[in-house]
């Protein structure tokens, strides 16, 4: 096989591939075998007629379809190899020459990695990024958890109060037409949540149980519901059970149900400690995306189109697998929101561009500086998954395609070249 290449323009090579015909024969004859057996000749029975009868009834090129989808991928991939190119979308296969005893010869036009002009990327100057972990923090921590210990108590004897879990039955009223959507039982609402249309919670407040009351509210200009928007509305609302949480004391014995610790300095110190360490990660985090974000600024790099398109794809995947959680999916949220995948995908955009630059932008400096990721690494990372979902290290070795070992290698090396950058940056 032979192959020759050249750049069509920016990003795009053609690359001519030779596949002498005694290797083309061989395709059409696996072709022939493969497909033979679907084939009726008059005089023969059916998939027994020899492959020269069957040319000459249908014609010479009867296996070739077949025979280029047999050889096309394998040269191709051979192609690949030894001209060291590497593709980021599918080729564009154009037939050259086929069949007449003579060499099948075949285009394949792709667009490949594009080359990075690297900047300055050592040295850069960013803020430093710090966050302190305030007394306030740790108490609204502590708050937290102390709410989500309170015991519900159903009152009777009092009026509805700010804070207060009630269940209540309503209907809303436009010029006074009930409309659509507008009328629930049995609805659950903690007063001061927000859940309900700016005011009606706060009208709430005061109300008797079991005692009708009209509130009077304004639809927000960007509700949802088109034929809402910007409207008045009256909605009858009676209050049928009124809860109140009782928070309990932040002493000692709360200490020990909450954690293990025996008193409630201990376990408040104890919070403290996974903030600030939680506060640590997170400015680490944003420090390396800074100076990333900078030497990025300083590269320069044309992406081609497939490129970003892929990684829109890979957003909405993500996107979708989140939603998922919820008991959504895309197309669902796309219908809600009134939008479509491309518009969808047109927001995100910015984001996938600057993606795509950055992972290009660290492989050209891992392989500038030799940055490599070793046997050792890719153990230790495997190490920690098996740690992480409790499994044997021999197993979650045996769940790792080739595809796989390459993403991991690849989120390796990323990480030693932002360790790096990181490093040699100068963090004011």
């Amino acid at each position: 096989m032979k192959v020759t290449k050249k750049k069509m323009k920016e990003n795009v090579i053609r690359l001519t591939i030779t596949v002498d015909n005694e290797a083309f024969q061989e395709g059409v004859n696996k072709a022939y075998k493969e497909t033979a057996k679907k084939i009726n000749i008059p005089g023969f029975r059916k998939g027994k007629a020899p492959r020269k009868i069957i040319e000459q009834y249908y014609g010479e090129g009867v296996f070739y379809e077949d025979a280029i989808n047999i050889i096309c991928p394998k040269a191709y991939e051979e192609a690949l190899e030894k001209t060291k190119i590497e593709p980021v979308d599918r080729p564009e296969i154009d037939i050259e020459k086929i069949g007449n005893g003579e060499n099948f010869v075949f285009t394949a036009t792709v667009t490949v990695k594009p080359e990075v002009e690297l900047g300055e990327y050592e040295g850069v100057e960013v803020e430093k990024v710090t966050y302190k972990t305030l007394a306030a923090d740790v108490n609204a921590e502590i708050k937290k958890t102390q709410e989500q210990n309170a015991r519900i108590i159903t009152v009777e004897d009092r009026k509805v109060k700010k804070g207060d879990l009630t269940v209540i039955d309503f209907e809303g009223f436009c010029d006074g037409v009930a409309f659509p959507g507008g009328k629930g039982e049995d609805y659950n609402l903690e007063i001061g949540s927000g859940a309900f249309i700016p005011g009606f919670e706060d009208q709430l407040v005061g109300c008797e149980l079991n005692k009708e009351k009209e509130i009077n509210v304004k639809f927000p200009e960007e509700y949802h519901a088109e034929d809402l928007k910007g409207k008045d509305a009256m909605f009858k609302v009676t209050v049928k059970e009124i809860k109140e949480k009782q928070l309990p004391e932040l002493d000692d014995d709360f200490a020990k149900d909450v954690s293990e610790f025996e008193t409630f300095e201990e376990y408040k110190k104890d919070v403290k400690a996974k903030l600030t360490k939680a506060n640590n990660e997170k400015a680490k985090m944003e420090q390396e995306d800074k100076v990333v974000e900078k030497v990025c600024e300083l590269c320069k790099v044309n992406i081609p189109e497939c490129m970003i398109n892929t990684q829109l794809d890979n957003i909405a995947r993500d996107f979708n697998y989140r939603l998922a959680a919820q008991g959504l999916n895309l197309e669902q949220y796309l219908n809600m929101t009134g939008s479509t995948l491309e518009s969808f995908k047109e927001q995100f955009k910015d984001q996938a561009e600057s993606q795509v630059k950055t992972s290009l932008v660290l492989e050209a400096i891992a392989a500038k500086e030799n940055i490599e990721a070793k046997d050792k690494d890719v153990e230790e990372q495997m190490t920690k998954m098996a740690e992480q979902y409790n499994m044997e290290l021999d197993k979650v070795k045996t769940l790792f395609t080739d595809a796989d070992l390459d993403s991991l290698k690849a989120e390796i090396k990323a990480k030693k070249v932002i360790e790096l950058l990181v490093k040699k940056a100068n963090i004011k």
